[in-house]
């Protein structure tokens, strides 16, 4: 039988903290990447505002070429000021389900009652029941289908919402640079 040596230990608790060091330092290093800007070389003067849908006048008689430096600046503050990059949008996933609901069972569990009511007064308490429950399980089903599609579209609604606000708090951070820097922005 080999004996491990405390030599051994201290190898194997080297190499496990040496791949730990390693590990935090590269996802340290891609985690700040800063995001990619717009090449400035080939824009427009009012590449950005326009992209934007934001209307830039420059109300201090500035030149085409300041504008387009202007709003590159402003475009680099506003990313940092609200955290959004325009050009890379989070997407919001909508919650949104399918497959079963369960209602089908509640309507079928309700359509026996209601016909073991009905059959037992016209004589037949064990068939009126059977027709109820396919009959209150077909209606259950579609009701809660119905129901499913209305969350989902809500959910949708939502999430596009959630979208737009994220990508207006950028508008609102890159139009008050705008604005600081002379132009009349709407």
């Amino acid at each position: 039988m080999k004996v491990i040596t405390s030599k051994f230990f201290f190898k194997v608790f080297v190499g496990f903290v040496f791949m730990i060091i390693v590990q935090s330092f590269s996802q340290t290093a891609f985690a700040q990447l800063p995001p990619a800007l717009p090449d400035t070389s080939r824009m427009t003067f009012d590449q950005i505002s326009t992209g934007l849908k934001v209307f830039i006048f420059p109300a201090n008689n500035q030149t085409r070429q300041q504008q387009k430096e202007d709003e590159f600046e402003c475009y680099r503050w506003g990313m940092e000021r609200s955290g959004v990059d325009p050009l890379n949008l989070p997407k919001v996933q909508a919650q949104v389900q399918s497959g079963p609901t369960g209602a089908a069972v509640g309507g079928a569990a309700r359509g026996a009652a209601a016909g073991l009511l009905i059959g037992a007064v016209a004589g037949n308490a064990g068939r009126g029941a059977a027709i109820g429950a396919t009959a209150g399980a077909i209606g259950g089903r579609r009701g809660g289908q119905q129901a499913q599609a209305q969350q989902n579209q809500q959910a949708q609604a939502n999430a596009a919402r959630q979208e737009k606000e994220i990508f207006d708090s950028f508008v609102k951070a890159f139009s008050a640079c705008m604005a600081g820097k002379g132009y009349t922005v709407k």
